[in-house]
């Protein structure tokens, strides 16, 4: 997964795979959902991604781990 912001466009990208994409649908104004052959999401696009988001020029990741139930 890559997370992309570019300052000119003011634009915040999500790709979640390496596919062509097929096919792009905007869900609401502004985000747009980009889908492969298979018909799976491949990214996720914010326009004026300032506007929209705290702080587009740093990330937060968080992983968090499975728990496994003992049973």
């Amino acid at each position: 997964m890559k997370v992309i912001y570019d300052p000119e466009t003011d634009t915040l990208s999500l790709i979640l795979r390496e596919a062509k994409v097929k096919e792009s649908d905007e869900i609401r104004d502004g985000i747009i959902i980009d889908y492969g052959e298979d018909g799976k999401v491949v990214s996720l696009e914010m326009l004026d991604a300032s506007e929209n988001v705290a702080e587009p020029h740093g990330i937060f990741y968080e992983l968090r781990e499975r728990k496994i139930s003992s049973s």
